[in-house]
């Protein structure tokens, strides 16, 4: 029986490998049914998740050019190096070398890996020298890779530094004009999907998800020749009264444009590490001082406006004081009988002051407002301060009288040029700009024929006996005011002073306006004619040959003014 019992047990065996074999297999065919059809949405998105990226395509920031095109800001190619933590730290004998190429600390860099040991990513230098990148990439240490960047160039370096302030370690702006016009710069970077292996390199680009938008240029009003040449006397004027600091500002006449405009001291904005927080300020722009002398001219349009006086009109300032409010307002000497010119140019505070106290406070207070005075000038630049002009119901008769010769209101430098650019301008007033091509509208402050008025006396003031003799320009007409004001303490005005010219040229044709401001002289010279005036000749005698203004003589020389005793 039990051979005849063999096959079939024989038969039953190959039956149940044969059963076991399809079950195995029909398993199999149903888990890859599943794994291909019923969860490839699952198994795809875990697969992505694990090695597809989707990573940022950097994008270059426009450049800043000046009117000519020549730049002032541009971005340069660089390289970042980078570490995936995981795989340098099995690596660590090779830190220090790696840490001394990065001129950092071998323990502090295995310290922030160690922190970081859980994440594929981590910076270990932003923006690195050429020559550094390239020892380092020769190392061709585990875990060590590249990425490439941008970094800002600012080739005229501490000249325009204020003016275009800086960028930071994402080249996002930080000041001046980097950050007012920081959107049109930037650009957009792009992104894109990557294929990463395990340790983080990209393997294979899959697909671009957004194309990078390039930043545009943008185009300043600034001329780079005028810059340079503005700040070398600028500098200059500051080391040789031994002053704290200055500005120059520059404008074109016929449109506003701001054509330089540099501050002493400065900063290197291409060392953006080594900058202190005192040389960021757009002097400019954001300082204000009270202009002394300088607002004279506005004062005295302000009495002719009103039909007070005319500019050959004889005026006595004898004994040379006056008392106001029980304060004692004195000149320098006693002029006697001036004219209205004589007066603007001899620099008379008894004189002005009589004629303002004529008047009605809330005259005086509108064509300082005209001028715009006590409001931001509408630059656009961050930071700009507005000044200070108190209401004129608040004034007091002193305040009334002081306001006359620059003292208790404040303004800033471009205030100043904008003020008398539309003196020069027949009484139109424009905003400073500073990019190419802005529409710049001008509106009427003054009366065109006392505007020209105006601006006679004003040439007046820069010869003979004037106080800005020392402004002129040889071959030019100049016109100017000079300004010296004491500096405020904490125990009221202390023996420091600001000295200050603002004027423009060829007076017969005006082209260009400027102002100076020198902030604390020390020694004996310390008068705006003494300090500023000079600076302001030698900037404008640059500037009107540089753009080839045409010269103007000063034999036609609209007022004359008679040397009395």
């Amino acid at each position: 029986m039990s051979f005849a019992n063999a096959p079939s047990q024989g038969v039953i065996r190959l039956w149940l490998t044969a059963v076991l074999m399809l079950a195995g297999a029909l398993i199999l065919f149903g888990r890859a049914v599943n794994l291909q059809v019923m969860e490839t949405e699952f198994l795809q998105g875990q697969g992505e998740a694990r090695f597809l990226r989707t990573v940022g395509i950097p994008t270059v920031r426009g450049n800043i050019l000046d009117r000519n095109g020549e730049p002032l800001a541009v971005s340069t190619p660089v390289e970042s190096v980078w570490a995936h933590p995981g795989e340098l730290l099995q690596a660590a004998d090779r830190i220090p070398m790696l840490a001394a190429a990065l001129d950092t600390s071998a323990e502090e860099m295995e310290r922030r890996l160690t922190q970081r040991a859980g994440r594929e990513f981590v910076w270990l230098q932003r923006r690195i020298h050429p020559d550094t990148a390239e020892r380092i990439r020769e190392m061709n240490v585990p875990g060590v890779f590249f990425r490439r960047e941008y970094r800002r160039f600012y080739p005229t370096g501490e000249v325009s530094a204020q003016l275009l302030g800086f960028t930071n370690i994402d080249d996002v702006g930080q000041e001046g004009l980097e950050l007012a016009y920081n959107s049109w710069l930037q650009g957009e970077p792009g992104a894109k999907r990557v294929i990463k292996d395990r340790l983080g390199r990209t393997v294979q680009n899959v697909e671009l998800v957004r194309e990078a938008r390039v930043g545009r240029d943008l185009q300043l009003t600034i001329d780079r020749r005028l810059q340079y040449l503005s700040f070398r006397e600028l500098k200059a004027g500051v080391v040789e009264f031994g002053a704290r600091s200055g500005s120059v500002v520059i404008m074109d006449i016929p449109t506003g444009e701001v054509v330089a405009m540099v501050n002493f001291p400065s900063y290197n904005p291409n060392a953006p590490s080594r900058i202190a927080a005192e040389g960021l300020r757009n002097r400019a722009l954001t300082d204000v001082l009270e202009p002394g002398s300088v607002i004279k001219p506005f004062a005295l349009a302000a009495a002719m406006e009103a039909g007070l006086v005319r500019p050959d009109m004889m005026v006595n300032t004898a004994p040379g004081h006056r008392t106001v409010a029980g304060h004692t307002i004195r000149d320098i000497r006693n002029f006697g009988e001036l004219s209205v010119t004589e007066m603007l140019a001899r620099s008379s505070n008894v004189g002005v002051v009589d004629l303002v106290l004529q008047m009605d406070a809330r005259h005086l207070w509108g064509l300082y407002s005209r001028f715009g005075f006590g409001s931001v000038t509408g630059s656009g630049f961050p930071g700009e301060s507005a000044g200070v002009l108190r209401d004129y119901e608040r004034w007091r008769t002193l305040e009334q009288a002081t306001l006359a010769y620059g003292y208790g209101l404040s303004v800033t430098p471009v205030q100043l040029v904008r003020a008398m650019a539309a003196i020069a301008d027949e009484g139109r007033l424009r905003q400073p700009v500073f990019v190419k091509g802005t529409d710049n509208p001008p509106q009427s402050v003054l009366d065109p024929t006392l505007a020209r008025d105006l601006a006679a006396m004003l040439e007046a003031a820069t010869v003979g006996v004037g106080t800005g003799t020392r402004a002129q320009v040889a071959g030019y007409r100049v016109a100017g005011k000079t300004g010296t004001t004491r500096i405020s303490g904490a125990g009221g005005y202390v023996d420091r002073y600001v000295s200050s010219f603002a004027g423009f040229a060829p007076a017969s044709r005006p082209r260009l306006a400027a102002v100076v401001v020198i902030n604390d002289p020390s020694g004996d010279a310390f008068y705006g004619g003494q300090v500023a005036a000079p600076v302001f000749g030698r900037v404008m005698d640059s500037a009107l040959r540089l753009l080839a203004v045409p010269p103007d003589q000063f034999d036609t020389l609209v007022t004359q003014i008679e040397v009395r005793p």
